[in-house]
């Protein structure tokens, strides 16, 4: 099924393609060939003027959406790993994104704190342990009718399984995701749907002011 699906996405911009086997040649993850596909999709129907990523990588996925979203859209990502910073820097430049694309060093956890918003569209893409301990400042900044996307919730399936049949390394991450899952599904001010798209992939629209 995967790989049917995955015959009929009508792929990317050459640099695009470029950037994405660069990736897999040094293992570096990037979202998946659905997921791309969803976040154009929800581009394409919110059209929204400022977004805010939460985890940049080699600004892979920041490109992506800066391409298919309207133009004159602000992009904001965030990226604390040291090494990936410069590649997704010049990227960005391969592309002529410098102006359209700006990168918060640093850990979202603080970052989040001290940006004012709101933000149209909010990708969530960063630690997966982290995620539940981002969404109180990630509603914050969220604008009303606002869409919040979370990347890799199914964890491959892990997220199926009893926490004690996961390995024990990975039961912290685990159980913080049940908990984002369970707390973003059952939120006053969030409508959400999870998508078995990629790796699991929730798609939150604000529909009160939090409070």
């Amino acid at each position: 099924m995967d790989t049917f699906l995955a015959s009929l996405d009508a792929g990317n911009t050459p640099l695009l393609d470029q950037i994405e086997r660069e990736a897999l040649e040094t293992n570096v993850p990037i979202i998946r060939t659905q997921t791309q596909g969803l976040l154009r999709f929800l581009l394409a129907v919110r059209r929204p003027m400022s977004i805010l990523e939460v985890g940049c990588a080699i600004g892979f996925s920041a490109l992506l959406m800066s391409e298919y979203a309207p133009e004159g859209c602000r992009i904001t990502t965030i990226e604390k790993y040291g090494k990936r910073i410069p590649v997704a820097k010049a990227n960005f430049a391969r592309a002529g994104k410098e102006d359209a694309i700006t990168l918060l060093e640093g850990d979202a956890a603080d970052i989040l704190k001290d940006l004012p918003g709101p933000y149209d569209f909010i990708f969530m893409d960063a630690a997966k342990g982290q995620y539940i301990h981002f969404l109180p400042e990630t509603l914050r900044l969220l604008s009303p009718r606002g869409l919040l996307v979370s990347d890799n919730v199914l964890q491959d399936g892990d997220i199926l399984e009893s926490r004690f049949a996961v390995e024990r390394r990975n039961r912290t991450i685990h159980s913080r995701m049940r908990e984002y899952l369970y707390e973003i599904t059952h939120h006053e001010a969030l409508e959400t749907v999870v998508l078995p798209v990629g790796d699991g992939v929730t798609v939150s629209v604000k529909v009160t002011p939090d409070r």
